[in-house]
């Protein structure tokens, strides 16, 4: 297990943000210079189609579907980082190429493009990373994106027109994977006092103030140790400075 620790880092914020500034760069760019570069999608079995695996992911149909994709690229590229900050590219990365290409072994004929693969692979890693951990952080973190995202799992069945089922189960089969290679790689998390394996409640001086129930428990200040005959004496015959005031007469 790693011994990498949950903690935040200016990172965590900025990639997520570069991420989808590139997205909405790139979709600034379709608009107002040169609307072709849509058609640089994946484009299942055929060779030239294989430059979409790279491109794909940040091109956008209209103003509704860059939307939609970039707050759940948002909000999941921003867990990533902050759990997994180790292998955070290595999932962003390696998971568009994978999805992409997946998506061209699988996909049928037509233009294949949007961010919504790579949201799929991370929806797919995070929760099932999540499960295998065992950490219960971690699988808060799962039961999160599937409160949020769950509904996610119809659209990797051809239920709509129009939209690419096939890279929505290219991202989910893209994700469990990467769940599963990088299955050792966990945060270890930092531990409170009360969860080290060698404490004692008993010698916890702020814990000694709970009884069983629960309830506070005020003790009396504890009196002062006396002074045995010999310190006492020593005290004694310590120096003793006086300060004796004059008043000055003009």
């Amino acid at each position: 297990m790693s011994t990498q620790q949950f903690k935040y880092s200016n990172s965590v914020i900025i990639y997520p943000l570069l991420i989808v500034f590139a997205i909405w760069l790139v979709f600034w760019y379709q608009v107002r210079v040169d609307y072709g570069i849509k058609s640089f999608g994946i484009r299942p079995q055929k060779l030239e189609g294989l430059l979409g695996i790279f491109t794909s992911p940040f091109l956008h149909g209209d103003i509704d579907h860059i939307y939609n994709n970039s707050i759940p690229l948002f909000v999941l590229s921003l867990a990533l980082f902050y759990f997994y900050k180790k292998i955070a590219w290595k999932v962003i990365l390696y998971g568009i190429l994978l999805s992409g290409f997946l998506t061209w072994l699988i996909g049928k004929s037509g233009n294949h493009i949007g961010a919504s693969g790579l949201i799929y692979v991370l929806v797919s890693f995070i929760f099932f990373k999540g499960i295998f951990a065992k950490y219960y952080r971690l699988i808060a973190l799962s039961l999160m994106v599937i409160f949020l995202y769950g509904s996610m799992i119809w659209y990797v069945f051809p239920i709509k027109m129009g939209m690419s089922w096939e890279g929505h189960l290219a991202g989910l089969i893209t994700g469990l994977v990467f769940a599963l290679i990088f299955r050792k790689q966990v945060a270890k998390p930092e531990r409170y006092r009360w969860e080290q394996p060698n404490y004692n409640e008993e010698n916890d001086p702020f814990m000694r103030h709970f009884d069983e129930d629960g309830n506070f428990i005020e003790f009396e200040p504890e009196p002062e140790p006396e002074l045995d005959a010999e310190n006492e004496s020593k005290i004694n015959k310590s120096p003793k400075i006086k300060y004796i005031f004059k008043k000055r007469e003009d």
